[in-house]
């Protein structure tokens, strides 16, 4: 039999065409998106099961096909049990494709992917072994970072090394990567995958604020 949802609460709508979805306890407080595009919206990361948060799925959707993004394992939560319910197409690294047995239709892209609504993904290792980023170009310009870079105080991020970072010197890399992989012309607010209570209200980060060297200045626990 199958249990009752909790009620939960709504997104939040932080811009025209962007969703934030309350902390999900399953992931560590982290966050979830929904980026309202055509012809395909997306759901980045997995959002608390919840009553509110199916409703909302729904109606954001609307009579559109979706599909969910996830930008690494600490953003799973219990993605099987909402896919179930939602039958969206689900996109994921392949080194991260094995724990998610079961869910279907899943997808995997190597290193670099572009979605049908033009958003581009590039694999970016270090937080887990298939962590990756989403890039919405403009006139949106948003880069969802995943656990790539964490809310460190008020409008600002930086990359943070913890017990359950996969491999330090590869994020370092996949960082340099990435600054490399934005277009030049682009300077995208930040979006994170993880909690954003250090944001203090705040929901993004200027792409400024994040300097390589900040990760010199982390706690290394």
């Amino acid at each position: 039999m199958t249990s009752a949802l909790e009620s939960g609460r709504p997104p939040q709508q932080i811009l025209d065409n962007l969703w934030l979805f309350p902390p999900n306890r399953d992931c560590r407080g982290g966050s979830s998106w929904w980026l309202d595009l055509d012809p395909e919206p997306v759901l980045i990361d997995c959002p608390p099961l919840t009553e509110a948060s199916l409703q909302a799925l729904h109606d954001l959707a609307s009579d559109r096909s979706a599909r969910i993004l996830l930008t690494s394992r600490e953003g799973h939560g219990r993605l099987r049990r909402l896919q179930e319910r939602l039958g969206w197409p689900v996109l994921v690294q392949e080194q991260e494709a094995y724990l998610l047995p079961g869910v279907q239709p899943l997808e995997t892209f190597v290193d670099s992917h572009i979605t049908a609504s033009g958003l581009r993904l590039l694999w970016t290792p270090g937080p887990t072994p298939g962590s990756c980023v989403v890039h919405a170009p403009a006139p949106m310009d948003v880069l969802f970072c995943g656990r790539l870079l964490i809310p460190v105080q008020e409008g600002q991020m930086a990359p943070l090394r913890h017990r359950r970072t996969f491999h330090w010197p590869r994020q370092q890399l996949s960082l340099q990567r990435l600054r490399d992989w934005i277009p030049p012309e682009s300077s995208p607010a930040l979006a994170s995958g993880a909690g954003l209570g250090a944001l203090r209200g705040g929901r993004l980060a200027p792409f400024d604020s994040w300097s390589p060297a900040q990760s010199d200045l982390l706690p290394q626990d």
